[in-house]
């Protein structure tokens, strides 16, 4: 089995001299290039560079926060496969594989050659045969949820608990 180790490194804070390499952002883009590329060749592969918060130390009880920026390397290792198996053990198959029962259709006047067969989902084996939702009992029951009043939780307040603003409206009203 396949896994990752990762190493985190602080990013460089200065540019690196180098022939032919003149200014800041050079110089630091060299510098970040030579560390990547020292670790790229002992196997490791950048990931991503992270900007974290450090509470350090200031003064004899004062603390500070600063940011530092971290780059994260990983790369594979081979992990040792003890508990995979009885892991797999335990994992129940939860997929459901319909099978399909052949059923010749009644034979119609113009094929005479060979019975139509129609592949139906086979009976189910189950304590109780499944509810068709298409009988008109069922059907009833839909209409009946769909057509119920519905009203929110907030709506049913005590108008004492919230005793009910007077708009303008109520003004125009009263009068």
């Amino acid at each position: 089995m396949t896994g990752f180790e990762y190493k985190v490194v602080p990013a460089p804070m200065r540019g690196l001299k180098a022939k032919g390499v003149k200014g800041t952002p050079a110089r630091f883009a060299n510098a970040l290039q030579s560390v990547m590329n020292e670790l790229g060749a002992e196997g490791w592969e950048y990931q991503r560079t992270d900007t974290l918060p450090v509470e350090e130390r200031q003064g004899l009880t004062g603390k500070s926060t600063s940011f530092q920026n971290m780059l994260v390397f990983r790369r594979a290792i081979e992990i040792e496969d003890t508990h995979a198996a009885p892991v797999a053990a335990l994992i129940e198959d939860q997929t459901q594989v319909e099978e399909t029962v052949e059923t010749p259709l009644p034979a119609q006047d113009h094929v005479e050659d060979e019975p139509a067969v129609v592949a139906q989902p086979a009976p189910e084996t189950s304590a109780g045969p499944a509810a068709d939702e298409n009988t008109p009992e069922a059907q009833d029951r839909v209409d009946e949820t769909l057509q119920a009043p519905f009203t929110f939780p907030w709506n049913n307040r005590v108008a004492s608990q919230n005793p009910k603003k007077k708009t303008d409206d109520d003004h125009v009203a009263a009068e």
